[in-house]
């Protein structure tokens, strides 16, 4: 049903957006005010904070009003995003003021993920800014197909209609580059609240709408209800052996009983027996409902699953080309697992290829290695596992997705599926009789893979050589990859920034996993400084496959070894990226096996470890 039907006021989200200083805040605030929307007690405490904190002298400070946090008004900045709900006689709002400042633009991606609309603000004595285009381009790339242009300020440029002009001419060029499809100008003063609410005698020469009456008549088209039926599953209701039910929201199309639908990615059909709302049995439900499904048929359903229409069934892939607006303070290094999160599914993600990344000020498409923060890319995206999606133009809920740093957990990146890469689509697993199971048997041992990590000089290539020997000598059959050795070739091609020490571990790693395959000890010797990476190569292996060793010798006694002199040209400044000098080394925090090498030789060392793995 929708909001008119069930006699609801239709519904707005909106946000705001620009550079710094360009006034969103009071915009809003003035909005609020002069719409006469606010409680009493709202003014009353407007009044006080802005005698305390405002910066207008004795009249109201209406940025106040939505500038909550205590940094913000000490500032004078938004820093997160402040969400306000209000309504009026025809619509009712949900507005998201945005910061400006550049360090807060993915706080900025936030709001405007859920925003159907975008008052872009420019400040009339500036003009358009790098965070202006900044911000249009993230309202483009996330499907905010109406702006408002909204040129403030314009008491500062005495309400000149040249000055508007200008801008406006400026920002429909920039909205065209962008491809946003519906673009309103308009002249406002915040401050004084011209246009805000109210017409201004100041500016006769415009004749367009207020903010508010553009924000109340423009007309918002629901593309969802149209589009087929949608229910990522969220939950299975199971509360005893004679019901199951699949909850979740329909985020597109509707539903009924006795509707055929597919479930993805397994792709197992079957009809619709009942369709549950919060009230009970109901005999349809559209996009937007929250719903419990029950299927004629009982199979397989988890969360992340996807109950799609039959007639029109979601794609499945497990690689895409996609657009990321990176939110990590580290920089994105293609090679490096993340957790991704679409809708209710989740998968192990990598990004394997940068295509590109875009200039914020001129639109070019720029080569690049690695995303810095706030930048935006045009990347290949690798996941573990097949997901149901659709492109992000047609469906926010299955083409909008986040990923998400393993280690810290923190949200780094913000991404728009493109489409499906057609490359794997032909590949799959062939079935071969001689398997990792018969290949151990034949040589008598448990492959493994034994991984030693440390600083440059710590010992790990004599220890690994040593354990080697003696491994070999008990009659196991056994090989070394040592970091140095392997870059003779097969990855002669990568340095030593970042993304090619992950890369260089990427490989190795499954290298080794093939010699484990193989039926094989590998032992591998690499300083390998990044925990992230590490893990990753954990991962290739199965529970008990993968031993990490960590070589743990102080940094001074590392120095004091260095045949190479790699140190010295390091501290001399002749050598960038070296570790444990000019580039970090991230120490192991729970290693099957941790060796202090300045005590002992690597052969008393290395019996160590034969003892632990005789011992396991």
């Amino acid at each position: 049903m929708s909001p008119i039907e069930s006699g609801q006021r239709p519904l707005l989200r909106f946000l705001t957006c620009g550079s710094v200083d360009d006034g969103k805040s009071t915009l809003i605030g003035r909005l609020l005010f002069d719409a006469g929307v606010l409680p009493e007690d709202v003014l009353e405490t407007l009044a006080r904070d802005s005698r305390r904190v405002g910066t207008q002298g004795e009249a109201l400070d209406y940025a106040l009003l939505l500038d909550g946090l205590e940094a913000e008004r000490e500032q004078g900045i938004t820093i997160d995003v402040a969400y306000r709900y209000f309504s009026t006689a025809e619509r009712s709002f949900i507005v998201a003021d945005c910061p400006g400042h550049e360090q807060y633009t993915r706080n900025m991606a936030t709001g405007a993920s859920q925003s159907e609309l975008a008052v872009v603000l420019v400040d009339a004595s500036k003009g358009l800014l790098t965070q202006t285009r900044r911000h249009t381009m993230i309202c483009a790339l996330l499907g905010i197909h109406h702006v408002l242009l909204t040129v403030n300020k314009m008491d500062r440029v005495g309400y000149e209609e040249e000055v508007f002009r200008a801008i406006e001419s400026s920002f429909l060029d920039l909205a065209g580059e962008l491809g946003v499809p519906e673009v309103r100008c308009l002249p406002v003063s915040a401050l004084h609240g011209d246009h805000v609410v109210h017409r201004s005698v100041q500016m006769p020469w415009y004749s367009g709408p207020t903010l508010l009456e553009a924000l109340q008549t423009i007309e918002i088209v629901d593309h969802s209800l149209a589009a087929p039926m949608r229910l990522p599953v969220q939950w299975v209701n199971r509360p005893h052996a004679d019901f199951r039910g699949y909850c979740g929201t329909l985020v597109s199309g509707n539903v009924a009983r006795g509707d055929a639908v597919i479930v993805l990615p397994s792709g197992r059909r079957t009809t619709v027996q009942q369709v549950l709302g919060v009230d009970g049995d109901i005999a349809c439900a559209q996009s937007g409902q929250a719903v419990t499904l029950c299927l004629d048929e009982e199979i397989d359903i988890s969360r992340g699953d996807v109950i799609a229409a039959a007639s029109g069934p979601p794609e499945v892939s497990d690689q895409f080309a996609c657009h990321l607006l990176w939110m990590g303070e580290s920089p994105l290094l293609p090679g490096r697992p993340y957790q991704l999160r679409l809708g209710t599914q989740t998968a192990l993600a990598q990004v394997t290829e940068i295509r590109h990344r875009l200039d914020i000020n001129t639109g070019q498409q720029l080569a690049a290695r690695h995303l810095e923060l706030n930048e935006v890319g045009v990347c290949h995206l690798s996941l573990d596992q097949p997901v149901t999606f659709e492109p992000y133009a047609k469906s926010r809920a299955l083409g909008g997705l986040v990923l998400i740093d393993r280690i810290s957990n923190a949200t780094v990146a913000a991404g728009m599926l493109d489409f499906a890469l057609r490359r794997a689509a032909n590949i799959h697993w062939q079935h071969l009789d001689v398997d990792q199971t018969t290949r151990a048997t034949q040589k008598g041992q448990h492959p493994r893979c034994i991984w030693f990590t440390g600083l440059s000089g710590a010992g790990k290539s004599s220890i690994a050589n040593a354990l080697e020997k003696r491994l070999f000598a008990l009659g196991h059959h056994t090989y070394l990859l040592d970091g140095d050795n392997v870059r003779h070739g097969l990855n002669r091609d990568l340095g030593f920034t970042s993304e090619d020490r992950v890369e260089n571990i990427r490989r190795v790693a499954e290298v080794a996993r093939l010699m484990v395959d193989a039926g094989l000890i590998v032992l591998v010797s690499f300083i390998s400084p990044y925990r992230a990476d590490r893990r990753m190569a954990r991962e290739l292996f199965a529970g008990d496959e993968f031993i990490e060793v960590f070589v743990d010798t102080p940094l001074e006694v590392c120095e004091r070894r260095d045949v190479k002199g790699l140190y010295a040209k390091a501290r001399a400044g002749d050598l960038a990226n070296f570790t444990g000098v000019n580039a970090p080394y991230e120490a192991p925090q729970s290693p099957e096996i941790h060796l202090h090498a300045e005590q002992s030789d690597p052969p008393a060392l290395a019996e160590t470890i034969v003892g632990w793995i005789v011992a396991d």
